[in-house]
């Protein structure tokens, strides 16, 4: 039976120093680590049913604040958001938690930084999972050469505009959150966050709109663990046409678990299937 108390109150906080940036991040359980990053526009709180199912079945489950989010430092300048960075946050939380190496989970832009730090940091990540976020080479092709796709991030180039932040109510940012409780502490997160920051994301590091498609011959470090890929398919922000030839960016078994009648925030909307789904994949590589 699933377990329904809610982890609000269960976990500890704790904070990683990634050269002089506070990172907050709750834990969950004892275990392997499993290291949890939340997209836009989010906070740790996004992983609350996962990590009870992680930590149920002997994980120490870890989400993290983003950088410009929640608890976490919010640092001024877009440079400050530019991914070796935002890759250098998770390291400081693998080593922050005293092991060497972290299943690493990440969703939406949390997503683009576990597909980074698994390329850059291959040796701290032990295994790879993704929720909502194709390929950073994927989503860069599609946008390049699908003119549905390009249409579709319109809202990510505008908030690449210099003055995008002012025009974004917190209110707003809440509505994706369906249950009434839980929207409550997302409003509190965001009035704690830096929108700003928030949008530092897109300028730093999403395709500009007039950005050529990679060169055929332009390679990215292979991913070097086995990779699980959720994707719900409502998901209108990053449509599935970029999962196609994800094969070619991975050494190890790749898997892709596509999920109709999910939308962008494919945790939240399909919990026990991703929950349950990532438990199994997980117990099968225990190593």
């Amino acid at each position: 039976m699933a377990d329904t108390t809610d982890v609000w109150d269960q976990v500890e906080h704790k904070y990683a120093d990634a050269t002089g940036v506070k990172i907050h991040y709750a834990a969950l359980g004892q275990g392997p680590l499993v290291v949890m990053i939340h997209g836009f526009p989010d906070f740790w709180y996004s992983w609350r049913k996962q990590m009870r199912a992680l930590a149920d079945n002997g994980y120490r489950a870890v989400a993290v604040d983003l950088r410009g989010y929640n608890l976490s430092d919010k640092p001024k300048g877009v440079e400050n958001y530019a991914m070796p960075l935002l890759v250098g946050d998770i390291a400081a939380v693998v080593k922050a938690e005293q092991v060497e190496r972290a299943v690493i989970v990440g969703h939406d832009w949390g997503g683009s930084v576990a597909w980074n730090v698994a390329m850059r940091k291959p040796d701290i990540t032990r295994l790879l999972i993704i929720c909502n976020l194709p390929h950073p080479a994927g989503i860069a092709r599609e946008i390049a050469t699908n003119p549905q796709q390009k249409k579709n991030s319109e809202y990510a180039f505008n908030f690449q505009k210099p003055e995008a932040h002012k025009a974004i109510s917190l209110e707003r940012l809440t509505q994706w959150v369906t249950d009434p409780a839980a929207r409550e502490r997302y409003l509190q997160a965001f009035q704690q966050s830096d929108v700003e920051a928030m949008l530092n994301y897109y300028k730093a590091n999403y395709p500009k709109p007039d950005a050529p498609p990679p060169p055929a011959n332009f390679t990215f470090p292979k991913v070097q663990v086995p990779v699980l890929m959720f994707h719900g398919l409502e998901d209108q922000a990053l449509l599935p046409g970029a999962l196609n030839g994800t094969w070619q960016w991975v050494e190890k078994d790749l898997t892709i678990m596509t999920v109709p009648g999910a939308s962008h925030f494919v945790q939240q909307d399909a919990p026990e299937l991703v929950s349950n789904t990532m438990v199994d994949w997980l117990s099968r590589r225990k190593q």
